[in-house]
């Protein structure tokens, strides 16, 4: 999770001014709230096509297209970790024809980036969760490390001898190699990638002594790494055997990456609620737990207050890390 090209603040404020322009004035309820959707109804993907958020929206907008014989359609409006297509929704119509299908990142890139033309928690609100995955801290399969504690003990030993690569300058692995250097008292030399297809290769290739990586990507490379834990409060159902980062007594390692829907947070509560209670209805079906299992994911489909509550706890928890292992962007 997290996934996505480092910010850069030039990038993201250059881009959202020209996002937010050109949108629909307010439509009237022609034929009100409960005709609900009466027109075509776009999501949002802020990332490009064909990764797993653009994926999961896919699935989402074809099950929603055939349970309203509406046309459900996406947009993909790359850019700026994000930013560009999370500001676009903030400032649409509030008809609940505009949909955001964001990831953990949303939360992450407000305490980067305080001059944001948004704010996540005023001018957005959450529907449902769609899906979540674990983060692993993996090493290369013939790596030296037994376990996590084995793994601190000989990085202690040799400071800034080892390194942890990460998705990105921000992302989640960033957030998470910089935790677990304050809470162990690590020195790992932090390895910024442009993604997880370079950071994948140089760890299978030994290159990297480590890496945060979330469990769908990790998925189909687990026969070349050890994985020393996962975040998360439960393990991860793929990886049984190894443990959580809590239960080796870290810290602030609860939240797991996710996958989400949002609304402009003025769009009426009869709409919101029936776009939620219609998503996490598919969210339920078999074929779609299956296809999100088989993505790597977990599903999910939890109560929208129980998902509003997931966003604004780890809006708090990584501001709180962003801030004690002083993470900037440049």
């Amino acid at each position: 999770m997290g996934h996505g090209p480092q910010i850069s603040r030039r990038q993201v404020l250059g881009g959202l001014t020209a996002a937010g322009l050109g949108l629909a004035a307010p439509q009237a309820f022609a034929q009100g709230p409960g005709n609900y959707p009466h027109q075509t109804v776009r999501i949002v993907v802020p990332y490009p096509a064909g990764g797993a958020t653009d994926t999961l929206a896919r699935m989402m907008a074809s099950h929603l297209q055939t349970a309203w014989n509406q046309t459900v359609i996406v947009e993909n409006k790359p850019g700026a970790s994000g930013a560009i297509g999370n500001d676009m929704v903030a400032k649409a119509a509030p008809d609940g024809y505009t949909v955001l299908m964001a990831i953990t990142a949303i939360v992450q890139i407000p305490p980067l980036m305080p001059n944001l033309p948004y704010d996540v928690m005023k001018d957005l609100q959450p529907l449902a969760q769609v899906a979540n995955t674990n983060s692993l801290l993996a090493v290369p399969k013939a790596a030296p490390f037994k376990d996590l504690k084995d793994f601190v003990t000989q990085v202690k030993a040799n400071p800034r001898k080892f390194n942890y690569g990460s998705y990105g300058v921000g992302t989640s692995s960033h957030i998470q190699g910089s935790l677990l250097n304050m809470q162990a008292g690590l020195d790992l030399v932090h390895v910024p990638y442009k993604g997880a297809a370079p950071l994948l290769q140089d760890l299978r290739g030994n290159q990297l002594t480590a890496a945060f990586i979330d469990m769908a990507t990790a998925r189909p490379h687990l026969d070349a790494m050890k994985v020393l834990a996962v975040t998360g409060s439960k393990r991860n159902p793929t990886l049984p055997e190894v443990p959580t980062f809590a239960e080796l007594g870290y810290q602030s390692f609860e939240p797991i990456g996710w996958f989400g829907l949002f609304m402009p947070a003025k769009v009426p509560a009869a709409i919101a609620t029936r776009f939620a209670e219609e998503s996490n209805r598919i969210l339920r079906l078999p074929e779609v737990i299956q296809r999100i299992e088989a993505l790597g994911m977990m599903p999910g489909g939890m109560p929208t207050a129980e998902f509003a509550k997931v966003v604004r706890d780890d809006a708090a928890v990584y501001a709180r890390i962003i801030k004690d292992a002083n993470i900037r962007l440049e």
